[in-house]
């Protein structure tokens, strides 16, 4: 592995971010709706539409992504520095 893409050598990797408000603006669909239809805590939802997500559940994600009609590239993007 080439020591300029590890983790270890390099500092400032990026960051990943969570773009589900813009979705379900586009959409028009509430936090609690969204909710509902994905049978997912308020709570849960509520940290997604705040970008607040320190682990991504790949479930939740699935469930929000069919919700919205969207792909999962359209909700977490990564922005390299």
């Amino acid at each position: 592995m080439n020591a300029i893409y590890s983790i270890v050598e390099m500092r400032e990797y990026g960051r990943v971010s969570i773009h589900v408000r813009e979705v379900m603006e586009r959409k028009g669909i509430t936090r609690n709706k969204l909710s509902v239809l994905t049978g997912t805590r308020f709570e849960v939802i509520d940290r997604f539409y705040k970008g607040k997500v320190e682990r991504i559940d790949a479930d939740v994600l699935a469930r929000i992504c069919f919700a919205l009609g969207c792909q999962a590239g359209d909700i977490v993007k990564y922005e390299k520095n």
